[in-house]
């Protein structure tokens, strides 16, 4: 099985600014680094995860320039983002890319694939059969070496 571990839960929000205080002020998570997204966010850290790339990303809602968000994880209702209905992804970390894209393709499940900036983390989104998204993150070597990357 090529699925590792959890990776990160998402949360939509739009008050990015409340979320941070929240995480970082009561739970006491640390913000860090976060790569080049054209829409805003803050990724959070417990102390050495820094490798796994965080455990709670909070993506903002630019509401004058909502494309970017758009376009890279899709629509949302401002509205529903209350309750368990903010929580837009649950992320693993897995291996075997080829064996995942295969799977996938066997059973007709559309996938959207994708590179994140500046870590060179290759990206599949699949929706399960309730419509909660899942991100499986790869390392950048398997995509290389299917000329993905």
């Amino acid at each position: 099985m090529g699925i590792r571990k959890l990776g990160h839960y998402s949360i939509r929000t739009g008050d990015l600014e409340a979320s941070r205080r929240f995480y970082t002020e009561v739970l006491g998570m640390k913000e860090g680094f976060r790569p080049p997204f054209r829409f805003p966010g803050i990724w959070l850290y417990l102390g050495g995860d820094e490798g796994d790339f965080g455990v709670v990303h909070i993506i903002g809602i630019d509401r004058d320039d909502p494309q970017a968000l758009k376009d890279y994880l899709g629509d949302k209702e401002e509205a529903a983002l209350t309750g368990s209905g903010a929580v837009d992804h649950v992320a693993f970390l897995a291996t075997d890319l080829a064996g995942m894209r295969a799977r996938l393709a066997a059973r007709g499940a559309p996938f959207t694939e994708r590179t994140v900036p500046s870590l060179g983390l290759y990206q599949l989104f699949v929706a399960d059969p309730s419509g909660v998204t899942v991100e499986l993150n790869y390392p950048h070597d398997e995509a290389h070496a299917l000329g993905l990357a």
